[in-house]
């Protein structure tokens, strides 16, 4: 049985077993990739969940259609990152910009414990890192969630964006300092 296998486990005999017609071995790159690709769905689409199970369904849509593609000439997960890349990619074409809407609350009203203090003020920073992250291009945004939400390597990183790795360590280098810049309030 194939199902409930983790990406590490995914074989090329589970790949052809793909390419052949087979559910179970879909269903098990299903579960072994899912939650990453609706990860970077969600944190690319800025939270909307909608957005990311729509990303999500697309890339696994495409991956059954399409999985006679892969020719095995690098990692499948670094395949199946290029559909996310291309899928966030196209929605956030066909999406109208949305404004970011920040609720101000008013920290008097609430109850005077350190503990809720420090709650307030880790979502605060929280929110503050989601709207930086958010608010950087689309170039610029991928390589950080492939990087640090997805932990590919340099590699890895050029591979699913069709890039190089001097222009994914250039990206990096720009997201980061825009980052810095967006956030030195938090300093």
């Amino acid at each position: 049985m194939v199902a409930g296998l983790s990406d590490r486990e995914i074989t090329a005999d589970i790949i052809e077993s793909c390419r052949k017609g087979d559910r179970e071995a879909f269903h098990a790159l299903f579960l072994a990739y899912k939650d990453k690709v609706y990860s970077i769905a969600l944190y690319f689409f800025h939270g909307d969940e909608a957005a990311a199970g729509d990303i999500t369904q697309q890339v696994f849509l495409k991956l059954l259609l399409g999985i006679g593609q892969f020719r095995n000439e690098a990692d499948f997960s670094t395949w199946l990152y290029r559909l996310v890349v291309n899928a966030c990619m196209d929605g956030a074409r066909r999406a109208k910009p949305q404004k970011l809407v920040s609720r101000e609350i008013d920290i008097d009203t609430l109850p005077g414990t350190e503990s809720l203090e420090r709650d307030f003020a880790r979502a605060q920073t929280a929110r503050s890192v989601r709207a930086a992250l958010a608010a950087l291009p689309v170039k610029f945004r991928l390589p950080v969630l492939l990087r640090y939400f997805e932990d590919l390597s340099y590699s890895e990183m050029a591979s699913a964006m069709k890039c190089s790795m001097g222009t994914v360590a250039s990206r990096l280098n720009r997201a980061h300092k825009m980052l810095a810049e967006k956030l030195e309030f938090l300093r």
